[in-house]
């Protein structure tokens, strides 16, 4: 449900495209690991995915499910919690490892929060957590890069300036693009792997900033 509403919703907000660096998207029980710059990246992330028919579990911060509607939307969808610091936090990744050995994809965000600038510019990938690489250690699954540009546009800053730029965005039409990157096969210590997973995302990134900021200097929104 979550991706069909993405899918209806996003292009009413925004002009999204996405790019691949194969023909099919990811592959089945793939690990996506997106960058987080915005409220809104889920969503768009989400919309982009489904145009590769893939509906991913997504693992996202507790408090989601603590919201009227949402919460029961996300447990009755079978998507993940993550309990940061408590002594639950490992549960998502038994969780998470559960779903990728049905041939599902899980989506997370390596750095596991939004940054700190208020502005709607773009900035790189922050420092990276290590459950992804955690996660594929324990799994042996791909891990598939997946880099966004454009959200931070459609909704960032302080709550008013989220909600204006939200009730704005239909107008406005901000270039949102997505790109997914190669797989990316881990080995070696988590310190090392949690390091090239961020580097792919990071270009991954780069790739979007820089087809969404050709498509702006072409003329398109």
């Amino acid at each position: 449900m979550l991706s069909r509403i993405a899918a209806a919703t996003v292009p009413a907000f925004g002009k999204l495209t996405v790019t691949s660096e194969g023909e099919t998207g990811p592959g089945a029980g793939s690990i996506l690991v997106a960058n987080h710059s915005s409220l809104a990246d889920p969503a768009i992330v989400i919309a982009a995915l489904r145009r590769y028919g893939v509906e991913p579990v997504v693992m996202a911060a507790a408090g989601l499910w603590r919201i009227p509607l949402l919460g029961a939307a996300l447990r009755r969808e079978g998507h993940i919690a993550v309990h940061r610091g408590s002594a639950r936090a490992g549960e998502c990744l038994d969780a998470a490892a559960a779903v990728l050995a049905t041939g599902h994809c899980v989506l997370l965000y390596g750095e596991g929060r939004l940054p700190g600038h208020a502005d709607s510019g773009e900035a790189a990938p922050g420092p990276f957590r290590s459950g992804p690489a955690r996660l594929a250690a324990a799994t042996g699954a791909p891990l598939v890069p997946v880099g966004q540009a454009g959200a931070r546009r459609l909704c960032s800053g302080g709550p008013v300036k989220q909600l204006a730029g939200a009730v704005t965005a239909p107008l406005r039409r901000p270039g949102l693009h997505v790109h997914i990157g190669a797989p990316v096969h881990l080995s070696g210590p988590v310190p090392e792997a949690t390091l090239r997973i961020r580097a792919a995302v990071a270009a991954a990134w780069e790739t979007a900033v820089l087809t969404q900021s050709g498509r702006r200097q072409a003329g398109h929104p």
